[in-house]
């Protein structure tokens, strides 16, 4: 009998591991602007880290958007799945205009120019420090290259030189309708010195990178995330008014395995007409 307890206990803590790393949320966001002339749909899906999440393409259809955002970490950095998910890209693409930028884990990898032609080849929106404009949003694509694990280091010790965006951010200003930045890096919305991004004129920040913390415990919120640390401030949620940040939580996982009491998150933003 206790090798029978033993292997029921075994098979649901398997059951709850999968159940954390496979149970899709979905959180509704509404933004009210003067900056648009009808209302705009966005969903915002972000480190997949190579898992073609099946759900999450059915999910995001039932959405019907007007456009899917991603914020990096689309493939890993030893490329697993990369035909899978070039594949699973064109499925998306059939849903809504993809608009893509790159994470810290497309950026370690050596045929990283190569890649970009790839997923553009398939439809996605490539933008590396390139803007997107459309009938009523202009889109801003940040390739910030923050990936070497060194540059963890020097962030951590407060070394790190944050690259200047103040003339991409200038012209970017000059648009007149609704204007999103799509950033990886949450906490360089307003959590570095001098360069942060919440001191410009756009409406609404998109980011991930922090997998909401990895964990997050009862009563003490995320536990981790690389180059914030323990307890990061942006792992989840919004921060801010105008501009505004919205963090996903992320989809896949990178190398850490589970996630607990955070389910992997889709966004959906919807920007009402005021």
């Amino acid at each position: 009998m206790i090798w029978f307890a033993g292997f029921a206990i075994t098979i649901m803590i398997l059951i709850f591991c999968y159940y954390q790393n496979n149970k899709i949320d979905i959180t509704q966001y509404t933004i009210k602007s003067e900056n648009v002339n009808k209302n705009i749909k966005i969903i915002h899906l972000s480190d997949f880290h190579s898992k073609p999440f099946k759900a999450v393409l059915d999910k995001t259809r039932e959405q019907k958007p007007d456009f899917i955002c991603i914020t990096g970490d689309y493939i890993n950095d030893k490329e697993k799945n990369k035909n899978k998910m070039l594949a699973y890209g064109k499925e998306l693409v059939s849903i809504a205009p993809v608009i893509y930028i790159t994470g810290n884990h497309e950026r370690r990898l050596e045929d990283f120019t190569s890649l970009m032609k790839e997923l553009d080849s398939i439809g996605f929106t490539v933008l590396l420090n390139k803007c997107k404009k459309t009938e009523n949003v202009t889109f801003f694509g940040l390739d910030e290259n923050q990936a070497d694990f060194k540059d963890y280091i020097a962030r951590k010790n407060k070394t790190f030189k944050y690259r200047d965006f103040s003339s991409y951010f200038k012209e970017f200003e000059k648009e007149n309708n609704f204007k999103i930045v799509l950033s990886h890096f949450p906490e360089n919305f307003e959590g570095i010195p001098e360069m942060n991004y919440s001191q410009y004129d756009f409406d609404l920040q998109l980011s991930g990178h922090a997998h909401g913390g990895q964990w997050i415990m009862p009563f003490i919120g995320p536990l981790f995330s690389p180059g914030q640390g323990i307890f990061p401030k942006y792992a989840r949620g919004t921060f801010g008014s105008r501009p505004k940040l919205i963090i996903s939580r992320g989809l896949g996982n990178s190398e850490f395995p589970l996630r607990l009491f955070n389910h992997p998150e889709i966004v959906v933003i919807n920007i009402i007409k005021e």
